[in-house]
């Protein structure tokens, strides 16, 4: 009893943003992250459709015997199967935006909550958590990172060794220039070819409409979409105390303000943004999530699992 208690207790630090985000190896993030409350959603329908072997896997009922290797059988007295390239559930693509906006922490300006992550470590704990999750049920994942171009883009893959490539991408992701999110997902958009899962992981800091527009490009080609909305906190209710000075990390502008007196504008003006681009994703079957950075990210990954449930 007091040993899980004590394995409990290190699971708890461990999900906690403040100590994954001090985590060196992008690996162990996401595995402690996924592997805390998932064991396995769904098996592939498809088969046959590419002969480009990939692995083995155990065998699990429910399983054709098709692809049973009947050598290795011989063998070990054991069946495993088989796992081409292309038997996957869904190929999904990650585009994590990396612009300036998204190094903001709210911890670096004094705020009380010491234990924050800035949103592109935050984006990137999910981004790590979702293609350790695609990979492990054998479905294929590809990652953008994109700030004011695409920077990164690595193609689906379903196998154990690529997860590294994607991970090892994201341990060495930085903030960088300035944003242009559509060009992106246009462009992102018109190199898929067959219909998948996209999920956008952005603070989407730049002009709404070109963002719906890229977005909905995606739902034209019969894509389904998810987007993580990530923002810090104090971007919503811009509690800060006394005079501040801003500056935009992007353009490094710089302003002067008390934000007693622009406090109630600027939650109404951020409010009606935030419900402009949930109005417009719900019109076009887009599931928009808005999360914080002072939220566990593992509720956010427990959302998505619940949606992939409801789709069956």
């Amino acid at each position: 009893m007091r040993v899980r208690a004590k394995k409990n207790q290190a699971m708890s630090r461990f999900l906690d943003p403040s100590v994954v985000s001090r985590l060196a190896n992008m690996e162990l993030k996401a595995r402690l992250i996924v592997e805390g409350f998932i064991a396995g959603m769904h098996k592939s329908p498809y088969h046959g459709f590419s002969v480009e072997f990939a692995e083995y896997r155990q065998y699990m009922q429910g399983d054709s015997i098709r692809n049973v290797d009947w050598k290795v059988y011989g063998k070990t007295d054991r069946y495993y199967m088989k796992v081409y390239e292309e038997e996957t559930n869904l190929k999904a693509t990650i585009l994590l935006d990396k612009s300036g906006s998204m190094g903001y922490s709210s911890a670096d300006d004094g705020s009380t909550n010491d234990s924050a992550i800035n949103k592109l470590n935050y984006g990137s704990l999910i981004a790590a958590s979702l293609s350790y999750l695609m990979v492990r049920q054998q479905d294929a994942a590809g990652l953008g990172i994109f700030d004011e171009e695409l920077q990164t883009l690595l193609p689906h893959r379903s196998m154990r060794k690529h997860l590294f490539f994607l991970l090892g991408e994201l341990e060495r992701v930085r903030a960088g220039a300035g944003t242009k999110i559509s060009p992106t997902l246009h462009y992102i958009a018109e190199r898929l070819k067959r219909r998948g899962l996209v999920i956008l992981i952005s603070d989407l800091m730049d002009t709404p409409e070109d963002v719906l527009m890229g977005l909905k490009h995606f739902r034209h080609r019969q894509h389904e979409v998810i987007v993580f909305h990530v923002l810090d906190p104090r971007e919503l209710d811009l509690d800060f105390r006394d005079e501040v000075e801003f500056e935009d990390l992007e353009t490094t502008r710089k302003l002067r303000a008390e934000p007693a007196f622009l406090k109630n504008e600027y939650k109404k003006n951020v409010q009606a943004w935030i419900k402009h681009l949930d109005r417009t994703c719900k019109m076009h079957q887009i599931d928009y999530n808005l999360l914080t950075t002072d939220q566990p990210f593992d509720q956010a990954l427990i959302a998505y699992l619940n949606k992939r449930v409801r789709m069956g």
